[in-house]
C-alpha cells in the first residue's frame, strides 16, 4: 500500500521501542519511496514494523505516525489524533484561568512536526517538516471544525525547517487574522501576547507551572523587600508572578529586545504591578558584569536564556555560556539568596546541566542546595519512548 524502507540489520531496536524517529543511517533500501509519502518500515528480515512520513534531505530520514499496521494515515486518522490531544488538555486545564496553552506538542503527542498553541480564540500553528506540510491543508480543516476559533495563524519561521528543505511559512491559514496583541489569561493573571512575530509562537507556554512555583519557592511570600533579577525577562512573566506573592517585589527585567521590555511593562501594568519593575535594555553577560562591579545583589536571580546549543558542534561553547552566566548570578545573589535557573536546549542533559551549575557555583565561591527541579508544563508531555522531548531543564538553588 505505501512505499517501503527497509532497514540495516540490527537497526530495528529503536523502532521496536517507539523511538519515533528513523535516521539516515540505518537505512538500507527506501523502495519507490519519495520526500514526503508516506511509507511502510521493516526490518532487515522482512518484518512489518511501523508507518511514518519519509524525506531523504533530513538526517531524520523517517518520523513515524503508527506501530499499527491496520491504522492508515488518512484524514480519520490525523483527526483522531488531533482530537485525543485536545480532550487529554481539556481534561485537566481551568479554562477560567488560563486560556493560553498546547493542544498538539508534536512526536510527545505523536504528531510528529506538529506543533499547536491555543491563545483565547485564535490557534498558532507550526508545520515543522516536509511530512507534515503534507497534511497542512487538512490539518488546518480538522483543527477549524475540532477547535472552532476565530483563526488559525502559521508561524513556520524556524530553522529546522531549512534542515528539511522548506522556507518559512507565516500568516493567515484559517478564519480572521489576530490582532497585534492578543489578550491571554494563564493562571489567573493576564498577559498581552505578540503572536506574529513573537519568541516560538508569541510566549514561552512551558513554563506557566514554573512561573507558579518559582513565586513560591524564592520565598517572596514573605511580607519583606525583595530585590529580583529577571534575566532574559522577555515579557516579564516570572515578574508578575513574583510581584502577585509578594507586593514588596522590585523585578527588574532584564532584556535585549527593546519590544519585549515594551511589553513586560505593559503586562506589569496589566496585572497592576508596574511600580514594581525596573526595564533594563542590554545584553545579559554584559550586563551582569556591570552589576558585580557595581557591587549591586539580588535576593533571587532567574536565568531562562534561549537555546545555547543547537547542534553536537557547539556543545562546548553552549556549555561555557551557560557556566559563566550562572557564575556571575551566583556572584550576585545575597546570601541565603536564590538562584533559578533553567535550560531549553535538548542537547544539554539534566545531569550535564547540574554538573555546569555545580561548576559555577564552585567557582563563584558559593555553597548551594538544589531545592527543586523544573521541567515543562503538562501540555507540554514528554513521550517516555522519546527522551529527546524532554527539552526543559530547571533548577532551583538556594545559596547557603
Amino acid at each position: 500500500m505505501y512505499p517501503k524502507i527497509t532497514l540495516k540489520r540490527g537497526k530495528d531496536k529503536p523502532v521496536l521501542a517507539h523511538h519515533p524517529w528513523i535516521f539516515s543511517g540505518a537505512i538500507a533500501r527506501a523502495d519507490d519511496a519519495h520526500d514526503s509519502d508516506t511509507v511502510d518500515v521493516f526490518d532487515a528480515g522482512g518484518a512489518w514494523l511501523a508507518r511514518g512520513y519519509y524525506n531523504s534531505r533530513s538526517q531524520i530520514a523517517v518520523r513515524l505516525w503508527t506501530w499499527n499496521r491496520d491504522e492508515a494515515v488518512d484524514r480519520a486518522f490525523l483527526r483522531g489524533r488531533l482530537a485525543r490531544a485536545f480532550a487529554e488538555r481539556n481534561a485537566w486545564i481551568d479554562r477560567d484561568a488560563t486560556d493560553a496553552y498546547r493542544l498538539v506538542n508534536a512526536e510527545s503527542d505523536l504528531m510528529p512536526g506538529l506543533v499547536v498553541d491555543r491563545y483565547a480564540d485564535f490557534v498558532v500553528v507550526q508545520f515543522l517538516t516536509l511530512g507534515i506540510e503534507k497534511e497542512k491543508k487538512e490539518i488546518t480543516e480538522l483543527i477549524a471544525e475540532l477547535v472552532k476559533p476565530q483563526g488559525i495563524y502559521e508561524r513556520s519561521d524556524v530553522d529546522v525547517r531549512e534542515k528539511e528543505g522548506l522556507g518559512s511559512s507565516v500568516g493567515v491559514l484559517y478564519g480572521g487574522e489576530p490582532p497585534d496583541r492578543i489578550e491571554v489569561c494563564e493562571n489567573g493573571f493576564r498577559f498581552l501576547v505578540d503572536v506574529k512575530r513573537g519568541h516560538k509562537t508569541g510566549f514561552y507556554l512551558d513554563q506557566s507551572e514554573n512561573r507558579r512555583r518559582v513565586a513560591d519557592l524564592t520565598g517572596f511570600q514573605k511580607p519583606v523587600r525583595s530585590e529580583l533579577l529577571n534575566v532574559f525577562s522577555y515579557t516579564g512573566a516570572f515578574s508578575i508572578y513574583a510581584c502577585a506573592a509578594n507586593p514588596n517585589v522590585h523585578a527588574v527585567n532584564l532584556d535585549a529586545s527593546a519590544d519585549a521590555l515594551n511589553l513586560a511593562r505593559e503586562n506589569m501594568r496589566l496585572n497592576g504591578c508596574e511600580a514594581n519593575g525596573e526595564f533594563v535594555e542590554g545584553d545579559a553577560f554584559h550586563a551582569l558584569r556591570r552589576y558585580r562591579d557595581e557591587g549591586r545583589s539580588f535576593d533571587a536571580i532567574i536565568l531562562d536564556p534561549p537555546k545555547f546549543v543547537y547542534s553536537q558542534s557547539q556543545l562546548q561553547a553552549g556549555l561555557r555560556g551557560y557556566k559563566d552566566i550562572n557564575l556571575l548570578a551566583f556572584k550576585l545573589l545575597k546570601p541565603g539568596g536564590t538562584l533559578v535557573t533553567f535550560s531549553c536546549s535538548g542537547l544539554v542533559s539534566a545531569d550535564l546541566f547540574q554538573k555546569v551549575i555545580f561548576g559555577a557555583a564552585q567557582d563563584a565561591g558559593r555553597d548551594a542546595q538544589i531545592i527543586a527541579k523544573l521541567s515543562q508544563a503538562p501540555d507540554h508531555p514528554i513521550l517516555l519512548s522519546f527522551p529527546e522531548s524532554e527539552y526543559l531543564k530547571g533548577l532551583v538553588c538556594r545559596v547557603m
